[in-house]
């Protein structure tokens, strides 16, 4: 039986009222990204408590603490002494200060801003990469590896729109280049799909074999020409060529981690709610 979830600011930043909806369809995993007024890493001592109260009162678990450490960074201004850098490092402690009370073993981590073009040759490598981001890149992601190794939790680094690991092929070789088992992939397929990378087979056979620790499921359409995305109730985007796939993969592979709705869709004239409304049933048809 899979373990499904759900990112729950998008049911509501009412955490309450989010796990109301997720044990009404039966959902076991909580995803926390923004609670109430504030995003994970912020809460008080008081306010965790009170998500731990909450947790237990709904009988769900936690299955990762997602804050947007490094989300947007540029490379180029970051070095390790940095402010925001370190400042960014100090939200991550508490971040897994917060999944250990919440008993989760994971926390989410993004790639600071894309460079586009980071591998070339032939000519390339003198007049169209970025020179020495990949490098750069993993240097800054040593320490934050190295606190999650010290502290005995998963970072999982998620495939964005505009990151610097945008496809499962790169965070295949991140991972591999850093050498930690503490650090895996929060895979987004959809966002992947906008860098031209098919979920199945090219994704998913990526990361096959151990690095995938987390997924995000979703579906929009996508005009890259026009710098365009459309999110959309799952199943009837991009995405849905895929969907049937993956969740076959998924299977005959025994993925033990948890699926989570991201809940972005929101219908004409609705609320985010209502598109969690539209898009649950298919998540759970799919990988239930």
């Amino acid at each position: 039986m899979a373990k499904l979830g759900v990112i729950t600011d998008g049911i509501s930043r009412d955490f309450e009222h989010a796990l109301d909806v997720m044990n009404e369809f039966g959902l076991e995993y909580a995803e926390l990204q923004f609670l109430w007024d504030k995003e994970v890493g912020d809460l008080s001592t008081a306010e965790v408590s009170r998500v731990q109260d909450l947790v237990r009162a709904h009988d769900v678990k936690v299955s990762c603490v997602s804050r947007h450490i490094f989300g947007g960074l540029f490379l180029s201004d970051m070095e390790k002494d940095n402010p925001v850098y370190l400042e960014h490092i100090e939200a991550l402690r508490r971040c897994i200060a917060m999944a250990k009370a919440l008993d989760c073993p994971l926390v989410r981590v993004m790639s600071f801003r894309k460079e586009m073009i980071l591998f070339g040759s032939h000519g390339a490598e003198v007049w169209v990469v970025s020179k020495g981001a990949w490098d750069k890149f993993l240097e800054l992601m040593e320490l934050p590896v190295r606190i999650a190794e010290e502290a005995g939790v998963t970072l999982v680094v998620e495939t964005g729109n505009n990151a610097m690991i945008t496809s499962a092929t790169l965070a295949r070789k991140l991972i591999d280049e850093l050498g930690s088992s503490r650090l895996r992939l929060l895979w987004d397929p959809c966002n992947s799909l906008y860098c031209n990378e098919r979920t199945y087979p090219d994704g998913y056979e990526a990361i096959r074999g151990g690095y995938l620790g987390h997924i995000h499921i979703k579906d929009a359409e996508m005009d890259i020409p026009k710098a365009t995305v459309v999110f959309e109730a799952l199943n009837t985007g991009h995405m849905a060529p895929y969907l049937d796939d993956l969740a076959n993969a998924l299977r005959s592979d025994n993925y033990d981690g948890v699926i989570s709705l991201e809940s972005v869709y929101r219908p004409e004239g609705g609320a985010f709610e209502d598109g969690f409304r539209a898009s649950v049933g298919t998540l759970k048809q799919l990988f239930g």
